[in-house]
């Protein structure tokens, strides 16, 4: 890493659920945190570790695992959890004295910390049902929305991996301490292009609408490539979702889902909701065409690396997939272009900004700067006071 960080920062607490996306993020970002010195005491929330995962986290050995199955705070019923798992937490901080608590969840902030507090805000119940369902959440939600409030507006910095994401939280919960978006980073040499095959691929999970992949059914059948899809298709809270004509893998190894990647010609995700998108960057580093929901957060990464679909418009989805089908030189053109900004979101960048984020925690980042460049963006976001 780039950035030489200051004596103070030591050790960090960091929370992470096991159920999605944020798990990858807590391992590239330990493990770069661990090349410049800094242990991370991971705190699991939301189901146990799976041998996968845990095997996952056993490699880094700059990580020290604390494992729960405390409910996060977006799914039924939580706060009873909620308010054991602070317990915990603070029991935590007292046995492992860590200088930065980083929280990737949003209730736990407002809790009496001794070190500074960095939310990172992944997503949300609000910006999700609003993007989904066209409208917010029902009154029995009030809660969550008076706890995440109270949480954003308790932390030191809050930060997120868009700026569309930081957008989606201020429209909901109103103003608190921003940092500019910090861009999650991917290991490019996990993913990389083979000799790509006639293929159509999503990656995610099946049972979640914000993904939209039940769209998808349309790309079978009359001269459309095979479509093959990784991801959970039973939901946590009961049922399984299947997609006629599709073959779902299931979930994947990181090993089994890059092959696949690799020799996937075409990777489709026409989301109405993803506040940045692991798979869609994963499919990027492996060379894929991507074919993405026409969102806010894709435009923002991706630019003119991608093409992008009304996710309501399944004609329009077909027709662009045919067109890459049937058009090798722009197929080619665009998996190129993929591959080549999917590079410039490395693991290294994002820690470098992490670090910078911890430091101004804690009154060491020494340029009295209120903001961070971002190398995705023109002009850099100005902390909100």
């Amino acid at each position: 890493m780039e950035h030489q960080i200051g004596k103070k920062i030591h050790r960090v607490l960091m929370t992470a659920d096991t159920i999605g996306g944020v798990w990858t993020y807590a391992l590239e970002l330990t493990r770069e945190l661990g090349k410049s010195g800094v242990e991370v005491s991971l705190a699991t929330m939301g189901s146990p570790l799976d041998a996968r995962q845990r095997s996952q986290a056993e490699s880094l050995g700059n990580l020290m695992l604390h494992e729960s199955g405390f409910k996060l705070e977006w799914m039924q019923d939580p706060w009873e959890d909620i308010e054991e798992a602070g317990r915990w937490l603070m029991d935590l901080e007292r046995m492992e004295a860590p200088d930065i608590i980083h929280l990737n969840g949003y209730v736990h902030a407002s809790l009496p910390w001794k070190a500074p507090v960095l939310v990172v805000g992944h997503s949300c119940v609000y910006s999700w049902h609003e993007a989904v369902m066209g409208a917010v959440p029902s009154e029995s939600w009030e809660r969550y929305r008076r706890e995440v409030t109270r949480g954003l507006r308790s932390a030191g910095l809050v930060a997120t991996p868009t700026g569309a994401m930081l957008d989606m939280l201020m429209h909901h919960y109103g103003e608190f301490q921003a940092a500019p978006p910090v861009y999650n980073g991917r290991i490019a040499d996990e993913f990389q292009p083979r000799e790509k095959e006639p293929i159509i691929m999503a990656a995610g999970r099946v049972w979640d609408e914000a993904k939209n992949l039940r769209a998808l059914e349309r790309l079978t059948g009359n001269g459309m490539w095979p479509v093959v899809i990784a991801g959970e298709c039973a939901h946590p809270d009961g049922g399984e979702v299947c997609l006629e004509g599709v073959r779902c893998l299931g979930k994947l190894s990181s090993r089994k889902l890059a092959d696949w990647l690799g020799k996937a010609s075409i990777f489709t995700l026409p989301a109405r909701y993803e506040p940045f998108g692991y798979c869609a960057l994963e499919a990027g580093l492996a060379g894929c065409a991507l074919i993405l929901g026409d969102i806010p957060s894709f435009r923002e990464i991706w630019g003119k690396a991608a093409l992008y679909v009304p996710p309501d418009n399944p004609d329009q989805l077909e027709a662009t997939v045919r067109r890459l089908i049937e058009h090798d030189s722009l197929r080619i053109l665009l998996g190129k272009r993929a591959r080549a900004k999917a590079l410039e979101f490395s693991p290294e960048r994002m820690g470098n900004d992490y670090l910078r984020l911890y430091e101004m925690l804690i009154g060491n980042s020494g340029s009295g700067k209120d903001f961070i460049s971002s190398p995705y963006t023109e002009e850099p976001y100005v902390l909100r006071r």
